[in-house]
């Protein structure tokens, strides 16, 4: 593992440096650490594009301050890989970090860029980094998992509970999540915002997705009796809970996931109209999200960025892509020239500094991080999450918050 890093610093250094002569600017390293390979590999690569062209749209006007951004990017498929590969860029020279799709990666990444002065800069993952590390160095631009989960409970709430006419202190919830950092702090988030509105938690089960007997779980919670059945999973585990409610036969009202499986488009092609009305609570991707609730200025970068990941990918940007375009671009194009200088504690003044509002960014988010020294120092307190729905065709719909909306609720049971 150790060599493996190595080879890809080596290089995308030469590779920096090839860009380069002894005439032009010396440019802004930073290193990249994503799954670009593994299970993690297809949404880390969406991500890791999305922070590239990021820096190319920033490199094209002409760079910070007139110097180009060169990332440097590690493949780091397991959290375990995740410390040597901040050693190696460290090592390096390299000061800056952004990061990392997953959640088992963000939180061993942070901890150690932390240690060595590194500034951290996730752009990506969601579950607990706060209980980790200290976060005068560390931040997270997209929500947080806790934010999630309580997104999901207060759409249903909110929303579904008015649709149906019910109190929604009337509705059972049950909860089944991946018992990793990632599934956990998803989880909390939903079971926080439940006690919090004085709603019913009938059961709660966590489980190890590596070794999980769906059909177990899933018989576990029908024997609750719920309303509601909120998942925080991963792609494969995320269908097979939905398949076992189906074959099962559980009477449900709403189903609703999270990221990391739900919104997935693997999710919707492995199941078919058996993912038909399933909500999701994540980040938007290009296509679903309604840009009426976009400023003018973030709405045209979008459009830019769009055009020009479609004519190099082939494709549109993901949530994962998207996700890491919108933090990438604050990143470059908000904190890095508002900086005193190009070091750690300097670029994590104007990260602290900086104040963009929602619908700022490409993705719907804006940016404003919490006090230091509150629970919320590392976090972005203006980032955005959507829910949406599988409508029966190839992607999910946003059906909540208003800003963002294009298309109603499908109001449809989600059991048998």
């Amino acid at each position: 593992m150790r060599r493996a890093i190595a080879i890809v610093l080596s290089v995308a250094a030469v590779v920096a440096a090839g860009c380069t002569s002894s005439s032009s600017p010396e440019p802004i390293r930073i290193g990249a650490i994503y799954p670009l390979s593994g299970a993690q590999g297809p949404g880390g690569v969406d991500e890791y594009r999305g922070v590239r062209l990021a820096a190319q749209l920033v490199n094209d006007a002409g760079g910070v301050g007139g110097r180009p951004i060169a990332l440097v990017p590690m493949d780091v498929a397991r959290g375990d890989a995740a410390p040597a590969a901040v050693d190696e860029l460290d090592r390096g020279g390299i000061r800056f970090v952004v990061g990392s799709y997953g959640s088992t990666i963000s939180v061993p990444a942070g901890v150690e860029a932390q240690r060595r002065g590194m500034l951290f800069w996730e752009t990506g993952a969601v579950g607990f980094m706060a209980s980790a590390t200290p976060s005068d160095l560390v931040f997270r631009v997209p929500p947080t998992g806790l934010f999630l989960g309580a997104r999901a409970i207060a759409f249903v709430a909110d929303r579904l509970a008015a649709a149906w006419h019910r109190d929604p202190r009337s509705l059972r919830f049950a909860i089944a999540f991946v018992n990793d950092v990632y599934g956990r702090s998803v989880a909390r988030g939903a079971e926080d915002e439940i006690a919090r509105r004085g709603l019913d938690l009938v059961g709660r089960f966590g489980y190890d997705p590596r070794v999980a007997d769906t059909r177990h779980v899933v018989k576990k919670v029908a024997a609750t009796h719920p309303d509601v059945f909120f998942v925080a999973a991963y792609v494969k585990d995320g269908i097979e809970l939905r398949r076992q409610v189906v074959a099962q036969g559980v009477d449900l009202r709403a189903m609703i996931g999270t990221s990391s499986s739900y919104c997935m488009p693997a999710f919707g092609a492995a199941l078919g109209r058996d993912a038909v009305g399933v909500f999701a609570s994540d980040k938007p991707d290009e296509v679903t999200l309604g840009t009426d609730g976009l400023t003018p200025s973030a709405r045209a970068v979008l459009q830019r960025a769009g055009r020009a990941y479609r004519a190099r990918y082939g494709a549109t940007m993901s949530e994962a892509a998207l996700a890491g375009f919108a933090a990438g671009w604050a990143l470059f194009h908000d904190v890095l020239p508002s900086a005193s200088s190009l070091t750690p504690s300097a670029v994590a003044a104007a990260a602290r500094a900086t104040v963009i509002p929602i619908g700022g960014l490409p993705n719907g988010s804006g940016l404003r991080f919490g006090a230091a020294g509150s629970p919320e120092a590392e976090s972005n307190l203006r980032a955005m999450s959507v829910v949406e729905q599988w409508g029966g065709d190839t992607e999910p719909v946003v059906v909540w918050p208003k800003r963002f909306v294009e298309h109603p609720v499908r109001l449809l049971p989600l059991g048998p």
